[in-house]
């Protein structure tokens, strides 16, 4: 081969370098689903994606097919936490061999934004949620300030960025950062991979199969509905409630669910990894989808578990919040109840027969027109169909 020829090819070969992006979230990437199919969609484009998280005591493996980095850290909650955690990523970001940043919430968007403004390189953000607006953070107006005066400082710059781009999880939530900071977002939704329940093997959860699921899968964090169908347990013979997660109140529900007369009709499964999850999800009779109403994070959410059930023909029963409205009616699958304050708690006895009565009025309607609402539902509500807004807006600030 001659050197004008060794010389070509080097050339042609550095321009299919692909383009390197440096992906943070404050998590330990196990269970993260937006994350992971985030991450897949841009390395499937041709991007060297590089995942940075957290590390947590269980260490569970990860298998992917890009670069995944889980930082240690001293604190694992609270204000040092997510100082110790931007400070750690930011130093990472500053000497990484990257071309963008992708930060996920508003909680690892320093960090992103200074490296990015320093380096000179392109920013993306993904709001998963409007995170000021967590349950976490209602009545704590301090901490709450803290995070909103961030967003504050940095949205209304990142609006004028030539490489930045922006994306959530609802219109209503897009609405709301481009009236308060003038920052547009597109809108990628909290949607699964279409039959994705295919793809898996079925698997033994040494659950009863004598009794009919209502399945909550998800953070188990305040204000999820949790207690209130635990309550309604006694009341529900043939039935078995199953929690697929953890999060904050996952000891205390736990343990009150273990100690409580109707321990045998609750099961806690812990983290599961998200391709098992899709194989106990077709084992459920009913999806739970019940949000206390507790600030506007809630009341804006469309929570993926919702279209996880629309992709396993799962019925649901969700609270009726615009967003979850708009779904659930647009493909009448499910039921919705009203919203309830935060709080206070529905009658154990009522919560029991509106779960009774979703149940029996989904029984009733024939099969072939269930198929028909599921089907159309899942291909609307697929990745397939949002990662094409994902990868347009992430390709526009190169």
């Amino acid at each position: 081969m001659s050197p004008l020829t060794l010389l070509m090819e080097k050339q042609n070969n550095k321009g299919n370098v692909p383009k390197r992006v440096s992906v943070s979230v404050t998590n330990d990437l196990v269970t993260d689903q937006r994350v992971y199919r985030s991450c897949h969609a841009l390395h499937e484009a041709g991007y060297a994606v590089t995942l940075i998280g957290r590390m947590l005591d269980d260490r569970t493996p990860l298998n992917r097919p890009y670069r995944t980095v889980r930082m240690r850290l001293l604190f694992r909650k609270g204000p040092l936490f997510y100082a110790s955690f931007n400070v750690r990523l930011f130093l990472r970001l500053l000497f990484a061999r990257t071309d963008a940043f992708y930060a996920n919430d508003t909680d690892t968007l320093l960090a992103n934004y200074l490296a990015a403004r320093l380096r000179r390189k392109p920013l993306f953000f993904d709001a998963h949620e409007m995170f000021p607006e967590v349950p976490e953070l209602v009545g704590r107006p301090r901490v709450k300030a803290v995070w909103e005066g961030l967003e504050r400082c940095m949205f209304p710059r990142m609006a004028k960025m030539h490489h930045c781009a922006a994306v959530t999880v609802c219109q209503s939530i897009a609405d709301i950062y481009r009236q308060r900071y003038g920052l547009p977002m597109a809108v990628v939704r909290n949607v699964p991979i279409a039959n994705a329940m295919m793809q898996v093997r079925d698997h033994d959860f040494g659950l009863p199969h004598d009794r009919k699921i209502l399945l909550y899968q998800g953070a188990v964090n305040v204000g999820r509905g949790i207690e209130w169908v635990m309550e309604a347990m006694p009341y529900l013979d043939g039935y078995q409630l199953v929690v697929a997660g953890v999060g904050d109140e996952y000891e205390r529900l736990s343990q009150r669910a273990a100690a409580a007369k109707f321990s045998d009709r609750v099961t806690f499964l812990g983290r599961v990894q998200p391709e098992v999850l899709h194989a106990l999800t077709g084992k459920a009779t009913l999806g739970l989808s019940l949000l206390a109403n507790r600030g506007l994070n809630y009341y804006y959410s469309l929570p993926n578990r919702i279209a996880d059930f629309v992709q396993a023909g799962v019925p649901v029963l969700a609270t009726d919040f615009p967003e979850i409205h708009r779904v659930v009616e647009t493909y009448g699958i499910g039921t919705l109840v009203p919203p309830i304050d935060e709080g206070t708690a529905p009658d154990p006895v009522a919560m029991a027969q509106i779960i009774k009565d979703a149940v029996e009025s989904w029984s009733s309607i024939a099969a072939d027109e269930k198929q028909r609402r599921f089907e159309r539902a899942a291909k609307e509500l697929s990745w397939e169909h949002d990662k094409k807004t994902l990868l347009a807006s992430f390709d526009a600030i190169f």
